[in-house]
């Protein structure tokens, strides 16, 4: 890939130092290189020859969360992400990629029965001890430089995952509204199956039938990582998916994450190439199911007890959807629940995917200013829409001890009455 000049996109920086009040990493550290102002010198500097690529570059380019603060409160409205991302891709171009990340990309998320395996080989190893034996060999950086340590994050994984308790397959649903493929994310498919069941459940109330698809990962792990190739491949295989499957009015997913990057999957391609024509068919019928459940008025029959509830906004969510009125418009509708507003509620967790793995201290000094806000609302029920964001914020729960149930907005409105 030919490197574009980012001369003009850099040159918008004013220098203003906006960007420091809504970044999480800034104020978790207060360096100047953990900012958006500093990244994009640091770029400019690249840019112009000032400075050289180098394996010195390597903190500064990926502790950045990704989470797209810095954008909403720059005047100039600079896409910092894309350029971080970008900055990434070159980096790996000049400096090399891990031999472990194209395991991951190349080997792993394009298979989801192999990633539900290794989710398992991973559970083992830390239930038996041997976590930190096989993280000092190396077996175990692909899930992050700092498991031995970050692990903790991970409370349980489920015995067993969505796709082994419900198959890919058409399934008849019991409403009239239209035909469905869903969309199983890699979080919602092995570590969070309760919220995946319960946002199928729903689905299948409204719709004719929910086709539940045989995909892989979306392909955002790669892109978030600078490797757009591993990034392209993900997304061909899961178009192929998608032409091979049921014809379909709405593509629907539980995963925030994996929503916004669907509806992204045309800025991939090059205009004019099989798969950019592939991609713009499928983006405009690509729903969050926040999305879907608003638009199809979705509530419970029925609440057995009274609830005080929050929301967090996932990054991708409000930020990469613009999904903020929904999920709270849903919440607040519901009769049994008192519904109370998160303060920072689009403060990012620091769970970003992998990142809590990856950058574990780091997403730590991030995650608890969440927590302090949480408390400040008293709520029993913290709800949200994403899986990374659903086991960061349990970490949180349990590292401070508070009886606050974190789940899923399908598991509230899809709950038996």
């Amino acid at each position: 890939m030919q490197d574009a000049d980012l001369s003009p996109a850099l040159a918008r920086c004013n220098r203003c130092g906006f960007c420091q009040v809504a970044c999480p990493i800034f104020r978790a550290t207060g360096h100047e290189s953990g900012v958006a102002r500093g990244r994009l010198a640091l770029l400019r500097a690249l840019e112009e020859g000032r400075l050289e690529w180098s394996q010195g570059l390597e903190q500064t380019l990926f502790t950045c969360l990704l989470c797209g603060a810095c954008t909403t409160n720059c005047f100039p409205a600079i896409r910092t992400v894309d350029l971080v991302v970008d900055a990434r891709r070159r980096y790996l171009d000049r400096v090399g990629r891990h031999r472990l990340h194209r395991l991951l990309f190349d080997k792993l998320l394009p298979y989801p029965g192999r990633m539900r395996l290794a989710a398992k080989a991973v559970a083992l190893g830390r239930d038996s001890g041997l976590a930190e034996v096989a993280s000092a060999l190396g077996l175990l950086r692909i899930f992050g430089r700092e498991f031995a340590r970050s692990e903790k994050i991970l409370d349980r994984v489920p015995r067993r995952a969505l796709r082994e308790r419900i198959r890919p397959g058409v399934l008849q649903g019991h409403g009239s509204g239209p035909r469905v493929a869903y969309f199983a994310g890699c979080g919602p498919d092995i570590m969070t199956p309760e919220s995946a069941a319960a946002s199928i459940r729903a689905l299948l109330a409204r719709s004719r039938e929910v086709a539940v698809l045989a995909n892989g990962c979306c392909g955002l792990p790669a892109w978030s990582y600078g490797d757009l190739e591993a990034a392209r491949r993900l997304a061909e295989r899961n178009l192929e998916v998608l032409a091979s499957s049921p014809s379909f009015d709405l593509l629907v997913t539980d995963c925030s994450s994996c929503a916004s990057f669907l509806k992204r999957y045309p800025d991939l391609f090059e205009a004019g190439a099989p798969s950019h024509s592939k991609a713009q068919a499928m983006a405009p019928r690509v729903r969050d199911w926040v999305e879907w459940a608003f638009a199809s008025s979705l509530a419970p029959r029925s609440q057995r007890e009274r609830i005080v509830a929050t929301y967090h906004d996932p990054c991708h969510a409000s930020r990469g959807q613009g999904l903020a009125r929904e999920p709270r418009a849903l919440l607040s509708s519901l009769s049994a629940i008192e519904y109370r507003e998160l303060p920072e509620a689009d403060w990012c967790c620091g769970g970003a995917g992998s990142y809590a793995f990856s950058h574990f201290e780091l997403a730590r000094r991030v995650l608890a200013r969440k927590m302090d806000n949480l408390e400040r609302t008293g709520a029993g029920v913290l709800v949200t829409s994403c899986p990374a964001c659903i086991l960061q914020l349990r970490y949180g729960v349990r590292m401070r001890r508070l009886a606050v149930r974190v789940c899923h907005l399908a598991e509230i409105l899809s709950r038996p009455a």
